[in-house]
């Protein structure tokens, strides 16, 4: 059966995934790049920038990220850091080759035509409910697993819905003092998580809960 899954998804260890007041400076808020300080020196970010890194067990987890992919899911706080009305021609952090190479629904208030870009990503903008996005991801998936990249706000709404199969949640070793908590108001256990891999590295510890 097809997941919907969260993965490579780095918290703080005082529970933030992002730092306070993003902006086109600080895309993940103020100091929320240091959460992903595990992340890269690893082969598969290197690679993105046409660069060699290191392997090892951060990488392999990244890797298992990107496997059976066959649609995203972002909220709009993940690909823009403009709010209300699109008015700016914004295509994204990414450049012109964005890293998802498939279907990604970006959910936001303020619908817009979908945005063809290089490497097979097209991105679809949609104010429809969480059900209807995720019943669309898993249509374009075509059988493989839907992944959620982020950001907080559209994670915890779909966990809190109890529609996330599985999540590999990294706690890095910074603290932010403020942000946005990933956990905010959700009682994993009631919803049925357990902890099923649990392992440290010299930059992380690497957790998946799984239902």
């Amino acid at each position: 059966m097809p997941k919907l899954r969260v993965a490579s998804f780095a918290i703080s260890i005082d529970g933030f995934g992002a730092g306070p007041n993003q902006s086109l400076e600080n895309p993940l808020g103020i100091g929320g790049g240091g959460l992903h300080e595990w992340f890269y020196p690893t082969q598969t970010f290197q690679k993105m920038m046409g660069r060699d890194g290191t392997l090892g067990t951060d990488n392999d987890f990244a890797v298992r990220g990107f496997e059976n992919v066959g649609a995203w899911i972002l909220g709009r706080n993940m690909f823009s850091p403009y709010r209300g009305p699109w008015t700016q021609d914004w295509k994204g952090w990414w450049g012109d080759n964005p890293p998802y190479h498939c279907p990604t629904f970006v959910m936001t208030h303020h619908e817009r035509a979908p945005l063809e870009m290089e490497g097979g990503t097209t991105f679809h903008f949609t104010s429809e409910p969480l059900e209807r996005v995720l019943e669309r991801a898993f249509a374009a998936a075509g059988g493989k697993d839907v992944r959620i990249g982020g950001g907080v706000s559209t994670i915890n709404q779909f966990v809190a819905a109890g529609l996330v199969d599985e999540m590999h949640i990294v706690l890095s070793p910074v603290i932010l003092g403020s942000g946005e908590r990933l956990f905010e108001s959700i009682d994993l256990k009631a919803l049925g998580y357990s902890c099923t891999v649990f392992q440290g590295t010299n930059r992380a510890v690497h957790m998946v809960l799984s239902k």
